[in-house]
C-alpha cells in the first residue's frame, strides 16, 4: 500500500504539493506547509518495486495509512481510514494465494481468481468497506467461493427489462432479479428474497459472476463502496444496454476477427439502482479449440508475458486494435478487468474480447466521419470531446493493461514502440506516443469527496522521454 501510496504522492496534482524535486538515487516532496517528504525514485509503471519507508520530516513512516495521518491533509482521516482496511484485506487476499507454482488455471473464472492483489496501482487496491473478514472469504473471487445468488421477484409491471430476459428468469408475471447476498442482507431488507437459487463463481469484479452450470455471466448491483466506485447499476445503463451492446457487436465486424464484444443479453431494473442485474455473454464462447480466454489483469507475471517479444506482440495486438476502434467513433475503457486476450495452444496472443459496456465512449462526430450510424443514444455514453475519449482509452490502455503487464516504464517503452511501429500515423496515434499518458487520480478523487466525476493526472510518456 505504501508503495503505491508513494506512486500518487509522486505524480498526481495534489494540491498541497508545492513542488517536486527529483534525483537520480531520490524523489522529495516539499509540501505547502513547508514540510519534506522524502523517497526513493518512482517509475509510475512499476509493479515490482516496493517502497518499505517514507520520511516525513525526518521521521519514518511504513504504514501508508500511517503517513497520510501525519500529512494532516483535508478528509485524510477518511482516506487513511481506507487505506487501512485495503492493507487488512490485501493480507488476507495473499493469505490463501494459489495456484500454486506449475499451476495453470483451467477455466476462465479460475483466471480472473489469480488476481490477487487487485488494481495494481491504486493504494486502494482492497478497499471493501462494509465487507466484514467473513464476508470476503464468502464473497470475494481470491477466496475461490461459490456464492449462492439469490432471486428477488418483482411485477413486470414494476420493472424496466432490456434485450431478452431468459424464462427460467421469470415467475409468470413477474421478473425473478439476481441478488447478490451481500446486497440481500445489508440493502435489500425489506424484499421477498429467494436465498441460494443460483451458485456461481465470483470473477474479478466480485459482483459479476459466473454460473457453476455455464452460462451467461450475472452483474449483480453491490451497493458499497469497492477500491473507488459504488457497485450499483443505473437505470440509464439498463436502459442502453440492448442499443449499446447491438451497435458495438456490429461495430466488430469491421476489426476482421481481431476483436469480439461480449453481448448484453438482458438487463433488468426494479427502477432502483439497488435491484438491478445484467446478463453478459461469457468470453469463453470467443475461444476456440485449445485457446484460453484470459483477462489482461491476470497476465502479469505469466510465463508468457515475462518475454519482451510476447509483450511486443501482445501491445501490437491491442494498440492497433483499441485505436481502430477509437478512430471509428468508440473509445473503450481497456484496463485489464474488461480486456481479455485470446491465446493460442502455444500461448501466443490471438484476438481480444472486450466486455461490459456500461462505460465506453462514442462519438457521433467520428463515426459520421467513417459513414456509420449514430446509435439512438443520449448521456454520458455519448461525446465528441477528443480529451475524454483519448483519456479514456489511453488512461486505461497504455498507462493501465499495458503498462501493468509490462512492470516498469523501459518495458512499457519497449512494448508501445513495438506496438506503433509500422502502424500508419493519425493524431491519435502520434499523441499516444509523444504526449504524457493520462490516467486517473485516484487517491485524488479519493481526497476529494465533494468533487463529482474523474479526476486526471498526465505520467511520462516512456517514448517521449519525460
Amino acid at each position: 500500500m505504501l508503495t503505491r501510496l508513494w506512486r500518487a504522492l509522486a505524480f498526481e496534482p495534489l494540491p498541497w504539493v508545492a513542488r517536486r524535486e527529483r534525483r537520480p538515487d531520490s524523489l522529495t516532496l516539499l509540501l505547502a506547509g513547508g514540510g519534506r517528504l522524502e523517497g526513493p525514485p518512482a517509475d509510475p509503471y512499476a509493479t515490482g518495486d516496493l517502497v518499505t519507508g517514507l520520511r516525513l520530516d525526518g521521521r519514518t513512516h511504513r504504514r501508508a495509512a500511517g503517513l497520510v495521518e501525519a500529512l494532516g491533509v483535508p478528509h485524510g482521516a477518511a482516506f487513511a481510514a481506507e487505506l487501512d482496511d485495503s492493507t487488512a484485506s490485501l493480507a488476507l487476499s495473499r493469505a490463501g494465494r494459489r495456484p500454486g507454482p506449475g499451476e495453470e488455471p483451467r477455466t476462465g473464472w479460475e483466471w480472473e481468481q489469480t488476481v490477487v492483489d487487485g488494481h495494481p496501482y491504486h493504494p486502494g487496491c482492497r478497499s471493501r468497506p462494509g465487507f466484514s473478514v467473513a464476508e470476503q472469504l464468502a464473497y470475494a473471487p481470491e477466496h475461490r467461493p461459490l456464492v449462492e445468488l439469490g432471486l428477488v421477484p418483482v411485477p413486470a409491471r414494476e420493472c424496466l427489462v432490456t434485450g431478452d430476459w431468459p424464462e427460467h428468469l421469470r415467475d409468470g408475471d413477474r421478473i425473478l432479479v439476481p441478488v447478490h447476498p451481500w446486497q440481500a442482507e445489508h440493502v435489500l431488507k425489506g424484499e421477498e428474497v429467494r436465498e441460494g437459487a443460483l451458485a456461481a463463481h465470483p470473477l474479478m469484479a466480485l459482483r459479476t459472476l459466473a454460473p457453476a452450470a455455464g452460462g451467461p455471466h450475472v452483474k449483480t448491483a453491490l451497493s458499497t463502496r469497492l477500491t473507488s466506485s459504488v457497485r450499483d447499476i443505473s437505470e440509464y445503463s439498463v436502459e442502453t444496454a440492448a442499443v449499446v451492446s447491438a451497435f458495438a457487436h456490429a461495430l466488430t465486424e469491421r476489426l476482421d476477427g481481431r476483436l469480439h464484444i461480449t453481448r448484453t443479453l438482458g438487463a433488468a431494473t426494479a427502477h432502483s439502482p439497488d435491484l438491478a442485474a445484467v446478463l453478459r455473454e461469457a468470453p469463453e464462447a470467443y475461444a476456440g479449440p485449445g485457446e484460453r480466454v484470459v483477462p489482461v489483469a491476470a497476465l502479469a507475471g505469466t510465463e508468457p508475458a515475462r518475454s519482451a517479444a510476447w509483450q511486443a506482440a501482445f501491445a501490437r495486438l491491442a494498440v492497433s486494435v483499441c485505436l481502430e476502434v477509437l478512430d471509428l467513433g468508440v473509445a473503450l475503457e481497456a484496463h485489464g478487468q474488461n480486456l481479455l486476450l485470446v491465446m493460442g495452444p502455444d500461448g501466443e496472443p490471438r484476438r481480444l474480447v472486450y466486455r461490459d459496456l456500461a462505460d465506453i465512449r462514442i462519438s457521433p462526430a467520428r463515426l459520421a466521419r467513417h459513414g456509420l450510424a449514430v446509435p439512438p443514444l443520449s448521456g454520458r455514453l455519448v461525446t465528441d470531446d477528443e480529451t475524454v475519449l483519448r483519456r479514456k482509452l489511453f488512461g486505461s490502455l497504455a498507462a493501465g493493461a499495458l503498462a501493468a503487464t509490462a512492470g516498469s516504464s523501459a518495458a512499457l517503452g519497449e512494448a508501445l514502440a513495438a506496438a506503433l511501429d509500422g502502424l500508419a500515423p493519425t493524431a491519435d496515434s502520434e499523441l499516444l506516443r509523444s504526449r504524457p499518458l493520462p490516467v486517473k487520480a485516484l487517491t485524488l478523487m479519493r481526497l476529494s469527496p465533494g468533487v463529482p466525476g474523474d479526476q486526471w493526472a498526465e505520467l511520462p510518456n516512456p517514448l517521449a522521454g519525460g
